[in-house]
């Protein structure tokens, strides 16, 4: 008889929803973004964080999107393809206060963002490691006009992938970046003209 391994959870790191735990799906591929690299990455949001739209692309655990839902995002909108990760994020949050400003979405994500855009404010783009996602899914998001002009983008790739300031698509510039460990967290503004 073979034992189940433990559930995982992460926790939700400040706001409202501090100390809260979600469970993270036995999903191939699922990668939870780690506390350091969340506690990193909503330092450098702070200024940016209340009343913004978000988009939270490859959402798996929706950790990325709770973070901002906590810490007063006017809405986040969770993108996954997997059932269960989505159904174990509905379920665990159905509770929480606030949580009507999330919307669920179960969707191949770059089928979705094929879709006709709205602009948000803020986009995260945390794709498993194992593709090669991050290029596709920056060219629909600008394309389909979902970042709004002078919107924040969140990249989130292994070390040994980040990219040069040279290498990101003409719109595009680097706000902050920073490896932690094996992981390459890159904050990119949005901009026309």
């Amino acid at each position: 008889m073979t034992q189940k391994s433990p559930p995982r959870y992460v926790r939700i790191i400040a706001g409202a929803w501090r100390g809260r735990r979600v469970p993270v799906a036995d999903v191939p591929g699922l990668r939870p973004t780690g506390d350091r690299v969340r506690e990193t990455l909503f330092n450098w949001l702070a200024p940016s964080i209340i009343g913004a739209k978000v988009l939270d692309v490859f959402a798996g655990t929706g950790a990325l999107g709770l973070e901002a839902l906590s810490r007063q995002a006017q809405s986040v909108v969770f993108i996954d393809r997997s059932k269960d990760a989505m159904g174990d994020l509905k379920e665990t949050t159905r509770t929480w206060p606030g949580i009507e400003k999330a919307s669920f979405v179960c969707h191949d994500a770059m089928a979705w963002l094929a879709g006709p855009g709205e602009p948000f404010d803020l986009v995260f783009v945390d794709p498993p490691f194992d593709g090669q996602h991050q290029d596709a899914v920056l060219e629909a998001l600008l394309a389909g006009g979902w970042v709004a002009t002078g919107g924040l983008i969140y990249v989130e790739c292994p070390k040994n992938e980040a990219r040069s300031a040279d290498q990101w698509p003409p719109g595009l510039t680097v706000v902050k970046e920073k490896s932690i460990g094996q992981v390459h967290l890159a904050l990119v503004r949005y901009h026309t003209g």
